[in-house]
């Protein structure tokens, strides 16, 4: 430039410009600042571009195609499935034999041991000191009275041993520990030898038939029950007898 601030002639054919040279270089840093607010906004532009850049043009194809994929295995997965269950596949082996079984309706409960066709329960008892399996005094068609605490009760004892003696079945008295003293004392009254008191150590006919009132368990031979009678039932007791008895009655 020339001292008059006009372009002057430029030798190498450049276009004319206006510079302009400021006395203090305070003056650029407008320019300075504005300079670098473009740089910074130019990186940001960079950085935005580069994590969008997977979504745009070809980016996106790979993970379309993966999440396709997964979404056509998952319910090809599920209409296998539900298919199954409705083209009649064999269920489990339990629940087929169940069904197969007994289908529509639950399996009977089968009778606890010591009910009316079930074997006596396992125990052993006491009769004169001498320890005895339960199932040995009932070899032979019995009569098992289990005689409650404080039981006035010997002449009803004593009515059921004359209709056992008339029916050839053993009669025995059946007390525990804390009572079998007053079962040995009511014995004799009630016709009974001191042989065929028995002495229930864990009173194991007790908890399965109750000491409530006095009952007769009448059981077959080699320890089956036949029936379990709350005395005083006379009617039923004679029945009960009958049917376990060796020696059926004359007339019958």
């Amino acid at each position: 430039m020339n001292a008059g601030s006009d372009p002057d002639r430029d030798d190498f054919g450049l276009p004319p410009i206006d510079i302009v040279i400021p006395d203090d270089a305070r003056e650029l840093d407008r320019d300075v600042q504005a300079y670098q607010r473009e740089l910074r906004a130019m990186r940001r532009r960079r950085r935005v571009s580069r994590l969008y850049r997977p979504l745009t043009r070809d980016g996106m194809a790979l993970p379309l195609l993966a999440g396709c994929l997964m979404l056509a295995l998952l319910t090809s997965t599920l209409l296998i499935m539900f298919a199954a269950d409705q083209t009649g596949m064999e269920q489990a082996p339990r629940a087929t034999a169940s069904a197969t079984h007994n289908p529509g309706k639950r399996p009977a409960a089968r009778p606890a041991v010591g009910a009316p066709g079930r074997a006596l329960p396992a125990a052993d008892v006491i009769i004169g000191n001498k320890a005895v399996a339960l199932n040995e005094i009932t070899a032979t068609p019995a009569a098992l009275a289990l005689v409650p605490p404080d039981c006035n009760c010997a002449s009803t004892l004593r009515q059921l041993s004359a209709q056992a003696a008339q029916a050839h079945v053993t009669v025995y008295l059946v007390g525990t520990p804390a009572d079998i003293r007053q079962v040995t004392t009511m014995a004799p009254t009630a016709g009974q030898p001191p042989s065929q008191v028995v002495n229930d150590t864990q009173n194991v006919l007790g908890r399965a038939y109750g000491q409530k009132v006095l009952t007769a368990i009448l059981v077959h031979a080699g320890g089956t029950v036949a029936s379990v009678v709350h005395l005083p039932q006379q009617q039923q007791l004679t029945t009960g007898l009958n049917e376990i008895t060796p020696v059926k009655p004359t007339g019958h």
